[in-house]
């Protein structure tokens, strides 16, 4: 029976190029798709900027840029040094 090779030797389908590429472009068609299907139907909107075609996408970019930044912020704001829990050398 042959051996498995060690993980760091084993490569998954994402290591080739050409499938991040597949992976990307069907990432972008199917945001695509989702955006003209936007425009062939009827919406109820309690407001006039549901109207808007896309616009629950762009809420969502718009949603993951600001959790980003605020995440660095807090980041800054509450790191510790790399020695914090070590006991002090006397």
């Amino acid at each position: 029976m042959a051996e498995t090779p060690p993980p760091a030797d084993r490569k998954g389908w994402l290591d080739e190029p050409k499938n991040r590429d597949r992976l990307w472009y069907t990432l972008i068609a199917l945001c695509i798709v989702s955006v003209l299907a936007d425009l062939f139907y009827h919406k109820h909107v309690h407001f006039d900027v549901e109207n808007i075609p896309g616009i629950y996408g762009w809420w969502a970019l718009i949603a993951c840029i600001a959790m980003v930044l605020v995440a660095k912020v807090l980041r800054a704001t509450v790191q510790r040094p790399e020695n914090y829990y070590e006991e002090p050398d006397e």
